[in-house]
């Protein structure tokens, strides 16, 4: 659980998508697949709406070789034009399964005395677009990175959440104490608060949320591009 929510965060920042923002889909490779206990502290630990264990990630994921030149070349000098080319060409998911099995890559095409292990090797993991992975030997965690409007637009409930939360200490208030919100904002942000202020009020303990007059405590805040005016006010 660990290993895979530690690639996720890794996943998260290589593609510069905020914890708050939630995921659609996570999908992981690994040698045992784990019950729905440990997918749902995966899946919270990350944002993620559901974790899916798969044999087969290679739709997601390549491989790109090259050739380590300090090792390859004393060892196949003559060959390495060739050695180049020939990596260049190859399937990259084969040729990671057949390093990972047999801890070398036979090239038979030039020569069988071409035996390239992963010390040989430079090898690059890319991924499909719209899809960040992380892995190592044992475990490959792929996470869809292509988020939806409804994903956007909740990505934005927990911002607003979260800004006001901390407008609620920042004034001084008490955890029990009831508040009113009001905020100046563009449309967009608007109609986040027209269409999701009985969960956002639900969350920060409002009574009410008012538009384009400001009253209490103010902040600006910049929440995912968007300039955003809050105000927080005692009940």
């Amino acid at each position: 659980v660990l290993k895979i929510v530690v690639m996720g965060r890794a996943c998260r920042n290589n593609a510069n998508i905020k914890n708050r923002q939630p995921i659609g889909q996570m999908y992981v490779k690994a040698a045992e697949e784990l019950n729905e206990f440990f997918t749902d502290i995966i899946a919270d630990e990350l944002n993620v709406k559901a974790v899916a264990f798969t044999d087969d990630v290679s739709s997601y994921t390549d491989y790109q070789f090259k050739p380590q030149l300090r090792t390859v070349g004393p060892k196949y000098g003559k060959y390495l034009k060739q050695i180049q080319a020939s990596l260049a060409e190859i399937n990259g998911n084969e040729a990671m399964a057949q390093l990972k099995a047999s801890g070398q890559l036979v090239l038979s095409n030039i020569s069988d005395e071409v035996v390239l292990t992963e010390e040989d090797l430079l090898i690059t993991m890319t991924q499909m677009e719209g899809f960040i992975t992380e892995g190592d030997n044992y475990v490959t965690v792929v996470l869809d990175t292509q988020l939806t409007p409804e994903l956007i637009e909740e990505g934005f409930v927990r911002e607003l959440i979260s800004k006001i939360q901390t407008m609620r200490k920042e004034a001084g208030f008490e955890v029990m104490d009831h508040i009113g919100i009001s905020y100046v904002a563009d449309e967009k942000v608007a109609a986040i608060f027209a269409k999701y202020g009985n969960d956002i009020m639900s969350e920060v303990l409002a009574d009410d949320i008012t538009a384009e007059s400001l009253v209490g405590y103010e902040k600006e805040w910049n929440i995912n591009g968007e300039k955003v005016t809050l105000a927080v006010i005692k009940k």
